[in-house]
């Protein structure tokens, strides 16, 4: 996805040493792995993401500048743009195309039947009608599934525990899940049923481009709410230090999706770990270098998730961390 900039700085040395599998040992062959994303890798936890997919490909023999190459396209928060993007990657004729979100996903299956598609950060690829099951996907897409929008009851019942006395929760959601009408409404039925039990509202508000960020969060503090649940989507993710400055200004407690957000201020996030993703998307490529097809390899779901807890904000917006979540966290910020 456009301009590439190098963040692992890894030297490779006594390359002669190395041994690499066959197909990576191919005289002459560099191989090119095409990449849409949300935005460009501009900051540390996006390096440490990229890094990890990088050192994963390199295990397997793959390094960059030598046997491998890499085309990337991003839309900058724009989901508009990525069949333009996807289009562009089939006529450079690469190898495999990895893509980080549902509509990525979407645009690389419309425009190619043949090169194969490995996937990242799909809520759900069945319902969004990209495979036709996690077993058995079908066609020339695979990759790995993180069913974020299951995780919403959890990451309220995770936020109800320090903000015990909110009703009302600003949910900020966009469509990128690539789901038709109907299981939009099926989710938010589900939703508001999780959220009725915790005795909350949900008051929903929807950002699908950082364009909207200033309408969108004047409607937010127009609402006066308790707290703030992120959905996890490109968006949310691009503007996680606005939206945490945001939030710390309302004084709103936040639920995020992601430990990067967590990084970024937000009070807490729940989520799988992005690491793990892009070492299970690598782990992917390689297989199918190997020769492996995408219809027949499984779309794997996530293993790890991770409870991060960023105690500088809590001490900021004045609250109390109970001992029991601190002790199930996965990471605390000081």
């Amino acid at each position: 996805m456009m301009d590439r900039r190098t963040f692992i700085g890894s030297t490779v040395t006594l390359v002669a040493t190395v041994s690499l599998p066959a197909n990576a040992q191919s005289v002459g062959k560099v191989w090119r792995i095409g990449y849409i994303g949300s935005a460009p890798l501009t900051d540390p936890e996006q390096a440490r993401i990229w890094g990890t997919f990088l050192e994963t490909l390199r295990s397997f023999g793959y390094i960059e500048g030598q046997n491998l190459a890499f085309e990337m396209r991003f839309s900058k928060g724009n989901i508009e743009r990525y069949p333009a993007l996807a289009a562009e990657l089939v006529r450079l004729n690469v190898d495999v195309i990895v893509v980080g979100s549902a509509p990525g996903a979407r645009a690389a299956k419309e425009v190619t039947a043949t090169i194969p598609i490995v996937m990242a950060g799909t809520s759900d690829p069945v319902g969004a009608g990209l495979v036709a099951s996690l077993a058995h996907p079908g066609g020339n897409i695979t990759g790995v599934a993180d069913y974020q929008v299951d995780l919403i009851p959890k990451r309220l019942e995770l936020l109800k525990t320090v903000a015990t006395q909110a009703t009302r929760v600003a949910n900020l959601f966009g469509n990128f899940g690539g789901f038709d009408a109907a299981k939009l409404a099926a989710l938010d039925t589900e939703q508001d049923a999780a959220a009725h039990s915790l005795g909350v509202t949900l008051l929903r508000f929807q950002m699908n481009t950082p364009q909207d960020f200033d309408a969108t969060t004047a409607a937010v503090v127009r609402e006066h709410p308790d707290a703030l649940l992120l959905s996890p989507n490109p968006t949310n993710f691009i503007l996680r230090h606005e939206l945490a400055a945001f939030a710390l200004k309302q004084r709103i407690p936040t639920m995020a999706a992601r430990r990067e957000e967590a990084l970024a201020g937000m009070l807490m996030s729940y989520g799988p770990s992005l690491a793990d993703l892009a070492r299970h998307v690598a782990i992917y490529v390689d297989k199918i270098f190997k020769g492996s097809k995408p219809a027949e390899l499984p779309v794997e779901q996530p293993t790890k998730f991770e409870l991060v807890i960023n105690m500088k904000t809590a001490k900021a917006l004045g609250l109390a961390i109970p001992q029991s979540l601190l002790l199930r966290a996965d990471e605390i910020i000081q």
